[in-house]
């Protein structure tokens, strides 16, 4: 189901989360996840692993840890976890998610300045986004090692408008889960997601923002609609 405000679009800059919105990896995470519970023996809990999409490692480690109690011994899980995550995206180019490429470049060729707002770490998601081929599109990147507070706090968005000089206001967010999307709303940016593994839940629909299928819609939606502006840069 698509949601859309038909209104004239204004902005100065784009920024993009990166798992589940540019590349295909939740899945792969995910799975990787998967194959470490059963390699301990625990069971794999959809629902509590469904909350970790969108945190940076302390939140991941918060909410698993919340979710199995006294079950796992979180270093343990990581380890296992990590063991079979990293060796497929240190190495492996994961394919980009439908009509990133195409949006990207329509972005580049209006000159509007882009970044990546992701809660994964600075050098891995350095490596995912080269090996994928997409990394030379963005000006900056902010990362979960380099803030405070993870998502869904708008931290992590405020840093990459504030890289990009760019007023949080002039901003477009994308986001595929219901914890980016809080974040990219609080920082007061126009907020597209675009659905991954996660279903926005109704809390997530009542903030208002422009939910749809994929990022080709969103290239569809935004040279019908957009209306680009100068000034209120930082």
């Amino acid at each position: 189901m698509t949601f859309v405000k038909e209104i004239k679009i204004d902005y100065q800059a784009a920024i993009f989360d990166m798992d589940g919105l540019l590349l295909d990896t939740e899945r792969v995470c995910q799975q990787a996840f998967r194959d470490a519970c059963y390699s301990l023996s625990l069971p794999f809990l959809e629902d509590i692993y469904l909350g970790i999409i969108g945190r940076n490692a302390q939140g991941i480690e918060a909410v698993l840890t919340a979710g199995y109690g006294n079950k796992i011994a979180y270093d343990i899980l990581r380890e296992a976890w990590m063991d079979r995550y990293h060796p497929i995206v240190n190495h492996q180019a994961i394919p980009v998610k439908k009509g990133v490429v195409e949006l990207l470049q329509w972005l580049k060729e209006k000159n509007i300045p882009m970044a990546v707002a992701t809660s994964t770490p600075r050098d891995l998601a350095i490596t995912k986004l080269k090996l994928s081929g997409i990394l030379p599109y963005f000006e900056k990147l902010s990362t979960g090692c380099e803030v405070q507070y993870g998502k869904p706090h708008p931290e992590i968005f405020l840093l990459a408008a504030k890289r990009l000089q760019v007023s949080p206001e002039q901003c477009l967010a994308f986001e595929d889960s219901n914890n980016g999307v809080s974040a990219a709303v609080a920082a007061n940016m126009q907020v597209y997601q675009i659905p991954d593994l996660v279903v926005p839940c109704a809390r997530t629909v009542a903030l208002g923002h422009r939910i749809v299928e994929s990022l080709d819609i969103v290239h569809q939606q935004l040279v019908r609609h957009t209306s680009i502006t100068k000034g209120n840069k930082y």
